[in-house]
């Protein structure tokens, strides 16, 4: 499972008034998107904050949690832990976490990465890249955070900072799907 997240205290998901396929975002108090109103979510890649090589479509076949965060935002901080937790908790249903590094220089971001302990790998989109690749639900500011599916759908969308009761049980939801 994919997470992403975005720097935004706001919960209401991005909608473009000109895209009608956003009209699917109505996700319900878990955020999670029903099956039936899923799109597939764009092909991302690139260099880890570690210089490694990340292809997110490696991962299909898992669910995908993209969270897009900036280390100058405070809502990024306020759920790092919550991150982490449910990334530990989700990793044996076979749930990975990536997260995306936005409008950021890498020394700051690897410092919080550092500071929070994080522990799952993070994409670094400087420029912001990354986010043009969204066409449907656009991860406009971080913390913001998706779930990919086994098919590598959007299946969550969550605006702003993320908390435990809010995100692990549509995270074990998504997982549990056959």
């Amino acid at each position: 499972m994919l997470a992403l997240t975005g720097c935004s205290s706001g919960s209401a998901p991005a909608q473009d008034p000109a895209s009608p396929q956003l009209e699917t975002l109505d996700t319900g108090q878990d955020g999670v998107i029903a099956v039936g109103d899923r799109q597939p979510a764009p092909a991302l890649s690139g260099t880890t904050l570690d210089g490694e090589p990340l292809d997110v479509t490696d991962l299909r076949g898992q669910v995908v949690v993209l969270n897009f965060w900036a280390s100058w935002c405070a809502p990024c901080r306020a759920e790092a832990r919550t991150l982490n937790e449910v990334a530990v908790r989700t990793a044996d249903a076979g749930v990975r976490f990536v997260g995306v590094n936005v409008k950021d220089e890498k020394s700051p971001a690897q410092a919080f990465e550092r500071r929070q302990e994080v522990v799952y790998p993070s994409l670094h989109d400087q420029p912001g890249r990354l986010l043009l690749q969204f066409r449907t639900i656009v991860p406009q500011t971080p913390p913001t955070t998706l779930v990919l599916d086994r098919q590598g759908r959007i299946a969550g969308f969550f605006a702003g900072e993320v908390r435990l009761s809010e995100l692990l049980e549509p995270v074990e939801q998504i997982a549990a799907e056959a």
